[in-house]
């Protein structure tokens, strides 16, 4: 699909979704439950640090996305596999409480369920995450329904899921708009970003890609490399984004983090929201750092989805 070229942040991109689709969403990627134990600071090597506070929450880029455009009001449906085990069946169950469609949801019973330990650093509210993903959780390509895959006006991916390439080139064959959350290089990655529409990194990912340390260099050299909409992730200090011939800045919210994981996810969600919207890109980027930003204010991945009229309260503020 060829998106437009923004030659302005108040631009528009004026796609053209396909017609009569069963959902606005459908997403293809990770579930997982999230061990989150915030700390009074990163602790050091052979040290031993308390931990003030311990919560077992479910999380997943792709999962907690799609949990974040269903509570704004549009139809998602989720596409992955959980573990035959209790975290398994604890994220499944947080799937399916939600207004999100979960029929081609696998369980794979001889799996572990994708986890992670997340340590939260009190002082910043940043985290680190250590994380253990079965190789047995990604889709088969027999088991990667084409019209469950080509069901939604658009397509939204982590590519964790070795099946993603084929997803993605599934809804390029019948026009639907495809984009990722892509926070490391994984496995095809040269061959993935070329099916992407809109392509959304973190902020490590250019350098790690391209090899060059300097971030603004290696998000050039990305640039290079690929046609669609880029943008990266920065954390507090909000997004870039290639506009025209040059690379845009959108503030962050400016708040006292309590812990920043899944602000990533919720961004994506968000930007997802503002596309399917036809929003101008000023717009969607403030509505993404918006809702990205009071996600911080809460322990936990979903937890600080807020509602939509209190995300839109805070937009005008970052679109300056």
């Amino acid at each position: 699909m060829k998106i437009k070229r923004l030659d302005s942040p108040s631009d528009t991109l004026d796609l053209c979704f396909p017609e009569k689709k069963a959902f606005d969403v459908v997403g293809l990627g990770l579930n997982s439950v999230d061990h989150l134990c915030v700390v009074p600071q990163y602790p050091t090597l052979d040290s031993k640090t308390e931990i003030l506070r311990y919560e077992t929450l479910p999380g997943g880029q792709v999962a907690t996305a799609l949990i974040f455009l269903s509570r704004m009001g549009l139809n998602a449906k989720y596409i992955g596999k959980v573990g035959g085990d209790d975290l398994g069946h604890l994220s499944l169950q947080s799937l399916e409480q939600e207004a999100l469609d979960c029929e081609s949801v696998l369980i794979e019973q001889n799996a572990r369920n994708q986890s992670a330990i997340i340590i939260i650093d009190q002082r910043s509210g940043e985290r680190t995450i250590l994380c253990h993903r079965d190789s047995r959780l990604d889709f088969k390509e027999t088991e990667l329904d084409e019209q469950a895959i080509c069901g939604g006006r658009i397509l939204h991916l982590d590519g964790y899921d070795s099946a993603a390439l084929k997803a993605a080139r599934c809804c390029q064959s019948h026009g639907i708009p495809v984009c990722i959350d892509l926070d490391k290089v994984v496995d095809n990655c040269h061959a993935l970003i070329q099916e992407i529409d809109f392509l959304i990194v973190s902020s490590n990912f250019s350098s790690e890609f391209t090899g060059i340390s300097e971030p603004i260099a290696s998000f050039r050299a990305l640039r290079q490399c690929f046609g669609g909409f880029l943008a990266v992730t920065l954390g507090a200090d909000g997004a870039m984004a290639w506009v025209g011939n040059q690379c845009v800045s959108f503030p962050g919210l400016k708040i006292n983090a309590l812990d920043t994981t899944g602000a990533g996810d919720i961004f994506h969600g968000a930007f997802i929201f503002g596309l399917l919207h036809n929003w101008p890109l000023r717009k969607i980027m403030g509505f993404a750092n918006a809702a990205a930003g009071l996600s911080c204010l809460h322990v936990g991945a979903r937890v600080g989805i807020r509602p939509l009229s209190e995300i839109l309260h805070y937009v005008d503020q970052l679109m300056i």
